[in-house]
């Protein structure tokens, strides 16, 4: 019998094992910055340059993205293979965009619904805090486009499901042009405005009061509603 002789592994791959296992079991998330170099050659022991050769193998591998002067954050773990990325495809076809929020409304009724039966005190005070900076623009002054997506995304954090959180970070990322140009396009009025807020504090409630139930019935109440409106957008481009 042959054997192979156990080489070392190198410092970088130690390091960047370890901050792929921390991806993958969801301690950090899409969109998260991970420490900067100086704290991660402090945390682990070791030289930048180490740092640096582990953050390099994590980029070249999809699961992270170095920004020049901005740090390196954590990409979706759901990314398109073929050459033609579903954001792209949402671009050239509104009707593409529709099919997508379709597939949201039987995801986030299910996330809604993980969320209401999983989420921590401090899911809870993320949930809250938007949900108030939404009751401070009822009148429209400011976009709120962002707040939506938060409030979205920190649902899907609550379930402390990091195929979930993956799934539906990959899917705002591809909608955000679509989503930001129907935002401006059809919810133009104080009315509207508040219609969304009932919509969220509907939903937050439901979570904070651990009624799985309700929360899916009124996360899906709130998608179809999106949809009737992405709907008239999307028809209104083919006039």
């Amino acid at each position: 019998m042959k054997f192979k002789p156990i080489k070392p592994k190198k410092i970088s791959t130690q390091i960047a094992e370890q901050i792929r296992t921390s991806i993958l079991s969801g301690e950090f998330n899409p969109g998260d910055k991970l420490p900067p170099e100086r704290e991660l050659a402090e945390l682990f022991g070791v030289s930048r340059p180490s740092v640096r050769e582990a953050l390099n193998v994590l980029a070249a591998s999809g699961l992270v993205e170095a920004f020049q002067g901005g740090g390196t954050v954590v990409k979706s773990l759901v990314e398109t293979p073929t050459g033609t990325p579903l954001s792209e495809l949402i671009r050239g076809e509104g009707e593409r965009a529709l099919d997508v929020i379709e597939v949201r409304k039987g995801m986030e009724s299910w996330t809604a619904y993980y969320a209401a039966q999983r989420a921590l005190p401090e899911d809870i005070v993320r949930l809250q805090a938007i949900v108030d900076a939404m009751a401070r623009n009822l009148d429209g002054a400011k976009s709120s486009e962002d707040l939506d997506a938060n409030f979205h995304t920190v649902i899907a954090r609550a379930t402390h499901n990091v195929v979930w959180l993956h799934m539906m970070q990959s899917i705002f990322d591809a909608m955000k042009e679509f989503q930001r140009n129907v935002w401006r396009a059809v919810y133009l009025t104080e009315e509207d405005h508040k219609m969304l807020y009932t919509h969220h504090r509907s939903i937050f409630e439901a979570i904070r009061d651990k009624n799985p139930e309700q929360a899916r019935d009124l996360m899906l109440l709130h998608l179809t509603f999106a949809e009737q409106r992405s709907s008239a957008y999307v028809a209104r481009g083919r006039e």
